[in-house]
C-alpha cells in the first residue's frame, strides 16, 4: 500500500541535516505529497558493485579449495593434520583480518581499507598458483584469509553507510549472496578445469583463474567515495558534504546543495572512545553477543559441510577410494563428487535470494531463528541416511543437505552478518563487525580443522548430529539476545536497537 507523506519544510530541513537524512531523502509534489522513492546513483551502484567482488571471491576460493583438496594432499603427500590445515587456513586467515585490519577502517576510512584488502588478496593469489610446498600453500592460503576478513566489516560498511535505509538490507544481502555465487562458480571452475586436464597440478590452474577479476576489482575501487557517516563522526563535515555531493550526483541533480549539523553525529562519535572495550560496555555488549555467538555457531555447519561436501558425497555415495590406483583415479573420484556439491550448492543462492526478498519486510531475528531450526531438520534429515543403502541413502543426503543450504543461506549465514554491520554505532561499526566475524571464523576454523580427523573417527552421522545441536543452540542464543534493526536508521540503530528486549515488526524507513 502507497504512503503519501506531507512535510513542513522545518521537518524537512530537520532531517537533512544527517547524513542519512540526504541518502533516504526523496522528492515531494509541490503539495508535500511524497514521490516514489528515487533509485540508486551510479556511484551508489558502483560502490555496491565493487563490493559484491569481495563476497564472490570468498565463497570461490573456499569452496573451490574444496575441489582442490584430494589434489593437494596428494601431491604434497598430507596426512590427516596437514589435511585439516589446507582446509583451515583461509578460515583462520579471515578470523584474523576481520579484526586485525577490518577494525582498522574506523580509524583510517572505509576506503583505504577496501581498496588495500584487495591488493593483498590479488598477491598472494598470485603467489599460491607457484607454490612449491606445504608451507607456502598455507602461507598464501592465510594471506588470502586476511584479505578475505578485512573485507568482511569493510565491504559491509561501504555499502550500508552509503544507501537508503528502506533497502540496506536487500543491497547488503545481495552483495552477500556472492558468496553463494563463488561457492557454485569455485565448484564449476574445479571441475571444468578437472575435466579439460585431468592432471595432479590442475588446481593452481583454479587459483588462477581469479587473478584478472581481482586486479580489475582494484582498479574500480579506486575510485569510489569514502563514508560519509565516518567523516561525519570523524569532525570532517565539509569533506562529509562534498562525499554526498558525489555519491548523490544524478540527473537532474538532487539535492542541490549539502549542508549537515555537527550535532548529531558528533556527539554520538565523543560517546565512545572507539576502542574494542566500548564492544563490552553497557548496552553494546548486548549487540556484541548477538553480533558473535550465532555467528560462531552457523559457521561450524557452514564451512565444515561446504568445504567437506565433496569428501562426504564420495563417502556416502560409494565412490571414494581410499587407494586410488592412480590419479586418473583420484581425478575421477573428485569429479564425481564436485558434480554433486555443485548441484547442492545452487540451493545456496536460492537461500539468500529468498533472505534479500524478505529481510526487510519480515526482519533479521525472525529469519534467523527460522533459518537455524531448518538447518537442524536438514542436518537430521542427513544423518538418517546412514540406516538406509542405495538410492534412498542418497536421497537422504541430497534431500538433508539441500534444505540446510537454502535454510543457512535464508537464516542464520545471511542475516549474522548483516546483523553484525547495524548494531553497533558509527564510531565502532567496523571493530564491532570485525569481531563478530573473527569470533565467527573461530568456529570455522575449528571445524575445518578438526572435521577430516573427526569424520575419520566418528563417521559422517555422528558429526551431523553434533551440529544439529550447534544449530538448535543458535536459534536460542538469537532468541535470548535479539535486536531487530529492520528499518532502522544508522544513525539511531546504535542507540535504539540495543534498547530493544523483543522481537518488533520491522519499522517503516523514514520516508
Amino acid at each position: 500500500m502507497e504512503q503519501s507523506v506531507s512535510n513542513s519544510g522545518a521537518e524537512r530541513l530537520a532531517r537533512k541535516t544527517t547524513v542519512q537524512g540526504y541518502i533516504d531523502e526523496q522528492p515531494l509534489w509541490a503539495d508535500g505529497t511524497g514521490a516514489p522513492p528515487s533509485p540508486l546513483t551510479g556511484m551508489q551502484l558502483r560502490i555496491w558493485w565493487l563490493s559484491v567482488a569481495g563476497k564472490f571471491f570468498e565463497g570461490l576460493v573456499v569452496f573451490m579449495t574444496g575441489v582442490a583438496l584430494p589434489l593437494i594432499v596428494k601431491e604434497f603427500g598430507l596426512g590427516a593434520a596437514e589435511h585439516g590445515m589446507v582446509g583451515a587456513a583461509t578460515l583462520f586467515g579471515i578470523l584474523i583480518g576481520a579484526s586485525a585490519l577490518g577494525g582498522l577502517s574506523d580509524h583510517f576510512g572505509r576506503k583505504p581499507l577496501f581498496i588495500f584488502e584487495m591488493i593483498l588478496f590479488a598477491v598472494f593469489l598470485a603467489l599460491i598458483v607457484f607454490t612449491p610446498n606445504f608451507p607456502w600453500l598455507i602461507m598464501c592460503l592465510f594471506g588470502m584469509g586476511l584479505a578475505l576478513g578485512c573485507d568482511y566489516p569493510t565491504a559491509h560498511l561501504v555499502i550500508s553507510e552509503s544507501t537508503p535505509t528502506h533497502s540496506r538490507g536487500a543491497l547488503v544481502l545481495a552483495a552477500f549472496g556472492f558468496q553463494a555465487a563463488g561457492a557454485l562458480i569455485g565448484t564449476a571452475v574445479g571441475y571444468l578445469i578437472l575435466s579439460a586436464d585431468p592432471d595432479l597440478e590442475s588446481w593452481r590452474w583454479m587459483y588462477a583463474t581469479a587473478i584478472v577479476p581481482a586486479a580489475l576489482v582494484i582498479l574500480g575501487r579506486l575510485f569510489i567515495t569514502e563514508s560519509p557517516h565516518w567523516l561525519a563522526v570523524r569532525g570532517r563535515l565539509r569533506d562529509a558534504e562534498t562525499t554526498l555531493g558525489r555519491l548523490l550526483q544524478r540527473k537532474p541533480r538532487y539535492p542541490n546543495d549539502v549542508r549537515l549539523s555537527a550535532a548529531a553525529d558528533i556527539t554520538k562519535a565523543k560517546r565512545s572512545s572507539g576502542g574494542y572495550a566500548d564492544l563490552f560496555r553497557g548496552k553494546n555488549l548486548r549487540a556484541t553477543v548477538l553480533a558473535s555467538v550465532p555467528w560462531f555457531l552457523q559457521d561450524l555447519g557452514t564451512y565444515g559441510i561446504g568445504i567437506f561436501t565433496p569428501t562426504i558425497l564420495a563417502a556416502a555415495v560409494g565412490h571414494k577410494r581410499e587407494h586410488a590406483q592412480s590419479v586418473a583415479d583420484l581425478v575421477s573420484n573428485d569429479l564425481i563428487a564436485a558434480k554433486g556439491a555443485a548441484f547442492i550448492d545452487i540451493l545456496l543462492l536460492v537461500g539468500v535470494l529468498a533472505a534479500v526478498l524478505l529481510a526487510d519486510r519480515l526482519g533479521r531475528i525472525r529469519l534467523q531463528i527460522t533459518g537455524f531450526i531448518g538447518c537442524a531438520i536438514g542436518l537430521f534429515i542427513a544423518a538418517q541416511s546412514v540406516n538406509f543403502d542405495g538410492a534412498a541413502r542418497m536421497t537422504l543426503i541430497f534431500v538433508g543437505f539441500m534444505l540446510f543450504n537454502f535454510m543457512i543461506n535464508l537464516g542464520p549465514n545471511a542475516q549474522t552478518y548483516l546483523i553484525a554491520g547495524e548494531v553497533f554505532p558509527t564510531a565502532i561499526r567496523g571493530k564491532g563487525a570485525g569481531f563478530a566475524a573473527s569470533f565467527a571464523k573461530i568456529g570455522a576454523c575449528l571445524t575445518a580443522f578438526l572435521f577430516p580427523i573427526l569424520l575419520a573417527d566418528l563417521g559422517a552421522s555422528r558429526l551431523l548430529y553434533i551440529l544439529v545441536g550447534t544449530s538448535l543452540l543458535g536459534a536460542l542464543v538469537t532468541w535470548l539476545f535479539r535486536i531487530e534493526t529492520a528499518g532502522l536508521s544508522l544513525e539511531t540503530v546504535g542507540a535504539e536497537a540495543a534498547q530493544q528486549t523483543s522481537v518488533e515488526e520491522p519499522r517503516q524507513a523514514a520516508e
